[in-house]
């Protein structure tokens, strides 16, 4: 049995759920793969770095985290590495970018990226930064280095948008990309056409998890720019960066606003579309009217992407409630990818 190693940079949200699933998965992918996944270096930004190139125990690192608030100092595997040097000096074989996004510049994910890339490493990103904003430098050093790069968890958590595409559409071309991708303002205009006041909508999306004490880059449109240009970039090969959006948040959208789309039977909804324009992809998210008998406009929608194609026609993706776990799921699919592509390779 030939032990594969993980380096996960970052245990938060995304880093948690992935690690439950592998728990929960271990003796399957061993089973199915001939590879025995181990983790073998967390590190974070707050909370320390655990390095064990035997394997961390998860359910303890996550234990640490959870009842700590970091990870024992005292313990066996902590290390005072930073990120950077597990990139540049930890034994792995893919690494998990994980870390918060730096919505204006990608960095330092890309730079994370890039280091393990440049060692032979595979990498998978749930952190969409390094997609908004390098995602073609990214992509061509993969296949420089002949390691795989993958990236679902970036857009709509664990749904396969990007597998999808790679997998079930090959040689179509896509025109067009629309779709709702900020579960936030989505959750918050639905509560706005109950009538339930801002402060309100605000407070319970913080009680509930799910909403960041600062939403302001959610309200402000930012998040929903930069998942579309990793959608664009990906599916249409844009180029573009978030700063080239056109970008209009919902921070001015009113009740008054609300009401009035109902009045003549729609909902309000942050909308992102790209399309080819004078054949440039540009792309746009701002407030926009939705029939509400419309598959973007249910109540139970958390996100959904609409994608063109010249040989499928319009092809659509809903996800339905958010749950951590999808998150996690992302990550742990990229991670079989990789997997059946170092069994095929062998």
């Amino acid at each position: 049995m030939k032990q594969f190693s993980v380096a996960m940079l970052g245990f938060g949200i995304a880093g948690k759920a992935f690690s439950r699933i592998l728990i929960e998965k271990h003796q399957e992918i061993m089973e199915k793969t001939g590879y025995d996944v181990q983790v073998t270096a967390i590190t974070t930004g707050s909370r320390g770095t655990l390095i064990c190139p035997q394997g961390i125990d998860l359910q303890e690192a996550t234990r640490q985290v959870e009842e700590l608030g970091h990870f024992d100092v005292s313990g066996p595997w902590y290390s005072e590495m930073n990120t950077m040097e597990v990139v540049e000096k930890a034994d792995y074989d893919v690494v998990l970018e994980l870390t918060p996004i730096n919505i204006r510049t990608g960095q330092p994910a890309i730079d994370h990226i890039k280091g393990a890339m440049n060692r032979g490493k595979h990498a998978i990103t749930a952190n969409k930064g390094p997609i908004a904003w390098a995602y073609r430098e990214l992509r061509d050093l993969a296949k420089e280095k002949g390691v795989c790069f993958y990236y679902e968890t970036t857009v709509m958590a664990g749904t396969p948008v990007f597998n999808m595409a790679d997998n079930c559409l090959q040689y179509c071309k896509i025109s067009e990309v629309k779709g709702i991708l900020n579960a936030t303002t989505n959750y918050v205009l639905e509560e706005m056409t109950k009538g339930v006041p801002m402060d309100v909508i605000m407070e319970n999306g913080r009680r509930g998890g799910f909403m960041e004490a600062d939403a302001s880059m959610d309200m402000k449109g930012w998040d929903a720019a930069a998942k579309l240009t990793a959608l664009l970039n990906v599916l249409m090969d844009a180029g573009i960066t978030p700063d080239q959006i056109d970008r209009t948040g919902i921070e001015e959208v009113t009740p008054e606003d609300i009401q009035r789309a109902a009045e003549h039977g729609c909902k309000v909804k942050l909308l992102c579309q790209g399309k080819i324009e004078d054949g440039k992809v540009v792309g746009i998210v701002k407030p926009s009217e939705i029939k509400a008998d419309d598959a973007f406009a249910g109540s139970d929608v958390v996100a959904v992407v609409s994608i063109d194609t010249d040989l499928m026609g319009r092809l659509t993706m809903v996800q339905y409630g958010l749950e951590t776990t999808q998150t996690g799921y992302g990550v742990f699919i990229d991670l079989i990818r990789v997997l059946e592509n170092c069994q095929a390779i062998e």
